[in-house]
């Protein structure tokens, strides 16, 4: 850390510089391309990809002198396989390699090794492959067509191609829903995304001839848990196989599944006993690394006449691609959807239906905020045309509704725990000053301009460990034949202090860019009075670190943060029995404070910690404890969850004739609880907000009527600039809740989550004029060109489901 730090009360609270920074912004990092360039020894591969939505593969073909493995090869390599235990899911096996079908372009169906990264790809074009073309399925109302082309030879217990089908009717819906005063109903969807890190996939194995152990270096979010899936597929003792993160150029959640490259990638190297990196091109990120919500909900809400959410019904539709994704599977994007599309209001009936239909496309994998950028543009939608349709302010329709009552269970069975759903909208609302607003409104109007507001509020679950998981699927039995079903959630620690009294935290998380390192020595300095720069935090390295679950979901700082607490309140229990016993009085009464044991209202100078280490380690048989001749403590943290809010207010400029959307301003009032470093949080809400901001009106993934991918590099795919982003303002609030033993709430993907809801309602009401709405996102120029031209609201035009039956033709 640089320049000095003053000794405050608690560490807690403060916008320390974050302890990871200083060598990222240097250069001095290391990243999986680091590691392949420093060892110059390495081989190097290249995939090939499938260029066919659906076939039947005949044939691969390589000249002489070209080194390619393919499906044969990888014989007695076990496919990839994810699963829950519900009658609804139906599970597929993923090979590491294509087998006798390819399922979406860019599906890889052989791995080439050569000496450098320029031959493998020169090798690659050296390739012949014969491919049998077959119809390929490339939207979910095509897919659960009578008649349509299985994507996979299973069976479907529902409809066809159908892998995930929740429901969920609560008894006195039919009731509510016919006693209401009016029926509002919508139509939502989303464009596919994909999460484009800055770092797109990389890994380096290499294999020791001594030990026959194998190392991984690859840019992951969860690397005991590849290293599970590796082991798994490749038959090795987990032992066998060290995986380590190392900095990570961005994840997202599109990096905490297990990518199929990657066990090709160990297979190889330890098949030809040598080194071997594997680099991903843009082209690639973008054909085969993960999409994320393609979904369409028709949502229909009963409403009474003053404007209370009586009943709710959802029919809620979720592209998941060709594959099922390891280890959350393909029914992350559906059952999150179901669970929690009622948010931060009261909603008493519910009705849902939420599915996951497969195509011949890129599989999904969660992406910052998985399904709730839908669920929250879903329900602030139909807030806001209930409100038009009832003649009731869009912020009181909002305030009649919201939850005020805590813990509430929902209708699908979530418990939110303590929150301020009333009071971030007032904050938000106040910030905005509405009626200041709706002058500049209006007198923009008069000139021809078109200004627009637009409201979001949302609850975000964070922090959930195993008791949440284990509900998506039915109770596993041990020892019995069942596939085991892989359920995350909890985080463990290991806390040590060495002779000089400077402290290691291991943990299983794995940051990746989040200020993760510094937030969990703030923590841990605060039970043990010391200062952050005297920890050194180890993360993201299977051999040095205990197991665990990575980051994602907003996770990290509620139970990696509740686990490190735990472990520094033990190991500071332990310091205070030592220092009781040299200083007298009881361990109660000592403090620890600026690297000392005190009594407390004592005027004795008290005892460096320092000096309680050394005696531990190095005069451990005069220990008066007669205790551990170490200071260790292990910390294991496995929470419910707890809901962060918050409220976006978004305000936009649209120009009627190019359709284009300028944000001018956006604000947000969030509760994620204890702040523990508010700095970071604001980073996170930023970052969030941008991708938010993306998702509203910028990227879209699009593929043809053939299956095939047309948005290949940052030519064709969107991502926002800072051009593009507004100055943004936040407001915390803050409620401590029992739910988290730091206080801390999740914070990771608010910003992703509210963004593109308020983006939305704020476009609809500029363009009131021409009695146009948003319905789907991206909004982009065209889309808003072509409804205020049509007069039309802006829906999504989705793919014509084919009559004739393709031919089948063999293509080389």
């Amino acid at each position: 850390m640089s320049g000095p730090l003053s000794e405050p009360e608690t560490w807690t609270g403060r916008a320390l510089p974050r302890l990871e920074d200083p060598a990222i912004v240097r250069g001095w990092g290391t990243y999986v391309g680091d590691v392949a360039a420093r060892d110059r020894g390495c081989l190097h591969a290249r995939f090939v990809r499938s260029p066919h939505a659906s076939g039947r593969l005949i044939s691969i073909t390589a000249p002489a002198g070209v080194t390619v493995f393919t499906a044969k090869d990888l014989h007695d390599v076990q496919p990839i396989r994810a699963v829950l235990h519900r009658p609804d899911f139906v599970a597929v096996d993923t090979p590491v390699l294509a087998t006798d079908r390819v399922r979406f372009v860019g599906e890889p169906i052989a791995i080439v090794i050569a000496a450098s990264e320029s031959e493998a790809e020169d090798a690659l074009d050296l390739i012949e492959v014969e491919i049998e073309q077959l119809p390929a399925v490339v939207s979910t109302a095509h897919a659960i067509a009578p008649g349509a082309p299985l994507v996979h030879d299973v069976e479907f217990p529902g409809d066809p191609n159908t892998v995930v089908d929740g429901r969920m009717h609560t008894d006195g819906f039919d009731d509510a829903f016919a006693g209401a005063h009016r029926v509002v109903s919508i139509q939502v969807s989303s464009a596919r995304q994909s999460a484009m890190p800055l770092e797109a996939r990389a890994a380096h194995a290499a294999y020791d001839r001594a030990s026959g152990r194998s190392t991984l270096h690859a840019t992951l979010q969860m690397p005991h848990v590849t290293r599970t899936g590796i082991a798994d597929s490749l038959g090795l003792p987990e032992d066998d196989l060290r995986v380590v993160a190392p900095d990570v150029g961005g994840g997202f959640g599109a990096k905490m599944t297990l990518a199929r490259e990657d066990v090709a990638l160990v297979w190889a190297s330890r098949r030809m006993r040598r080194n071997i990196a594997w680099i991903e091109t843009r082209e690639e990120n973008f054909l085969a690394a993960w999409h994320s919500r393609e979904q369409v909900y028709d949502v229909d809400g009963a409403f009474s006449a003053d404007g209370e959410l009586l009943a709710l019904r959802g029919d809620l539709v979720c592209d998941v691609g060709a594959y099922c994704c390891y280890p959350v599977t393909w029914g992350v994007e559906p059952l999150m959807a179901m669970a929690e599309l009622p948010g931060p209001y009261r909603v008493r009936e519910y009705s849902v239906r939420s599915r996951g239909i497969i195509t011949n496309k890129c599989p999904i994998a969660p992406y910052r905020g998985v399904s709730r950028p839908m669920q929250v543009l879903a329900m602030e939608r139909l807030f806001d045309v209930a409100a038009d349709e009832l003649g009731i302010d869009k912020v009181k329709i909002r305030h009649a509704n919201l939850i005020t009552e805590f813990p509430h269970r929902s209708p699908s069975g979530l418990v939110l725990d303590a929150a301020s759903h009333q009071e971030t909208l007032a904050a938000a609302v106040e910030l905005a000053d509405l009626e200041d607003f709706r002058s500049r409104q209006a007198a923009a109007l008069a000139q021809g301009r078109y200004l627009g507001i637009g409201i979001s509020c949302f609850a975000e679950r964070t922090g959930y460990g195993t008791p949440a998981f284990a509900a998506r699927s039915r109770p596993f039995t041990l020892g019995t034949e069942q596939a085991p079903v892989i359920t995350p959630g909890f985080e463990r620690v290991i806390l040590t202090m060495d002779p000089s009294g400077t402290l290691t935290l291991r943990i299983g998380a794995a940051p990746h860019g989040q200020g993760l390192k510094t937030t969990l020595a703030q923590v841990v300095c605060d039970e043990l009075g010391l200062r952050p720069d005297a920890i050194r935090v180890i993360a993201s390295d299977t051999d040095q670190t205990p197991y665990g679950w990575g980051s994602f979901a907003s996770r990290a700082m509620v139970i990696a943060g509740g686990a490190s607490m735990l472990a520094a309140q033990e190991l500071a229990e332990r310091l205070r029995v030592l220092a009781a016993e040299r200083l007298g009085g009881l361990p109660v009464d000592i403090d620890l404070v600026d690297g000392h044991a005190r009594v407390r209202g004592s005027d004795q100078p008290g005892v460096a910690i320092a000096v309680l280490a050394r005696d531990v380690y190095h005069s451990s048989h005069l220990l008066p404890d007669k205790g551990d001749p170490a200071l260790e403590a292990v910390g294991v943290y496995d929470p419910s969850g707890t809901f962060a809010n918050a409220c976006h207010i978004a305000e936009v400029e649209v120009d009627p004739l190019t359709g284009r959307t300028v944000i001018t301003r956006f604000l947000v009032a969030e509760d994620a609880g204890r702040l523990i470093n508010p700095a970071i949080v604001d980073g996170q809400i930023h970052g969030g907000i941008a991708q938010g901001v993306a998702n509203a009106l910028f990227e879209e993934l699009i593929y043809d009527d053939r299956g095939v991918l047309v948005t290949t590099s940052l030519m064709d795919y969107l991502p926002p600039t800072v051009a593009e982003m507004p100055h943004i303002d936040i407001v915390h609030l803050e409620t401590i809740s029992p739910a988290s033993i730091t206080g801390a709430k999740g914070v990771g993907e608010g910003g992703t989550i509210g963004a593109p809801a308020a983006i939305a309602n704020a476009i609809s009401d500029a363009l009131k004029p021409f009695q146009v709405g948003v319905f789907h996102i991206p909004a982009t120029p065209h889309r808003v060109r072509a409804a205020i031209r049509s007069g039309t609201d802006l829906h999504v035009i989705p793919l014509a489901v084919p009559t004739p039956e393709p031919e089948k033709e063999a293509q080389r």
